[in-house]
């Protein structure tokens, strides 16, 4: 395969389509916790708002600034997190880097729709970018959860 073939799969239909369709995408008035998050590599950032009740996530919102990859994890996390339990946000976490860089299974339900991300395996530059919805809800949800 050409580097511009690989280029293609990587950006597909399905992540340009959830780069473009990002829920919750705005911030909340009064969140729990708020965490900054930014992969130094490329640049990409997120920040994360979250709001906790009975030990789950009761309401999220996020402001993304990053490539498709990024994005499209984002889209995945905002479309899933609402009524997660930290416990399930670090699952999901630890099974995404293990997906990337392990060539482990995706997350489990609800986050499997993470599994779209699997062809960036390739390109660790990129994982860093993936990685930063989840790693800024889990921080948050320690503050959120806890408070």
């Amino acid at each position: 395969m050409t580097a511009k073939t690989d280029m293609i799969k990587l950006y597909s239909q399905r992540i340009l389509a959830l780069a473009a369709d990002i829920p919750h995408h705005h911030r909340l008035e009064a969140p729990g916790a708020t965490v900054r998050r930014r992969a130094p590599l490329c640049g990409s950032a997120i920040t994360v708002d979250i709001t906790c009740k009975d030990g789950v996530v009761a309401d999220y919102g996020q402001d993304v600034k990053a490539c498709a990859l990024g994005q499209a994890a984002a889209s995945v996390v905002g479309g899933a997190i609402v009524g997660c339990s930290r416990e399930q946000v670090i699952e999901a976490r630890d099974a995404l880097q293990r997906m990337l860089t392990e060539d482990g299974p995706p997350p489990a339900a609800p986050f499997d729709g993470l599994d779209v991300l699997r062809p960036a395996q390739e390109y660790k530059n990129r994982h860093a970018s993936i990685m930063l919805s989840l790693e800024a809800a889990v921080e948050a949800l320690d503050t959120a959860c806890n408070a």
